[in-house]
């Protein structure tokens, strides 16, 4: 099963579609909604996980973008900055995907992009700037 995470981003006249229901029911994906910014007559942005069959993202992949839906890999959401970070593990607490956990051998803060669900708790509670949200 393959995986994807990505940024939608609908033009206003498609935020009253069930776009994301049609990739569910007519391609087959589960789609995981990470975070969503969508407000009425404006531009909508949703982060998503896709997960299918190769041949499934690509028709889905296909569909978004004939129905005119801005579609852009997710690099990276939240970033870490080690520069900044003093390592005082705070933000690891409040993380709920271990995507911040220390590394027991050096005590430093590792950061796991692949876990992060983007929910922006670290940023919050990270009183060095060393968290940042790119969304």
């Amino acid at each position: 099963m393959a995986k994807k995470k990505l940024v939608f981003s609908f033009p206003p006249r498609l935020i009253q579609e069930p776009v994301t229901s049609n990739l569910i029911r007519n391609f087959d994906l589960e789609v995981n909604l990470l975070r969503a910014r969508i407000q009425p007559r404006e531009q909508g942005r949703i982060v998503a996980e896709l997960s299918g069959t190769s041949e499934s993202l690509a028709a889905g992949m296909a569909y978004l973008e004939d129905q005119g839906v801005e579609v852009d890999t997710l690099i990276q959401e939240i970033r870490h900055y080690s520069d900044l970070c003093i390592n005082c593990t705070v933000c690891t607490g409040v993380c709920p995907t271990d995507a911040l956990t220390v590394n027991p051998g050096t005590q430093e803060l590792v950061f796991d992009a692949s876990h992060c669900i983007m929910c922006e708790a670290c940023v919050a509670a990270c009183s060095y700037g060393a968290m940042e949200s790119q969304f």
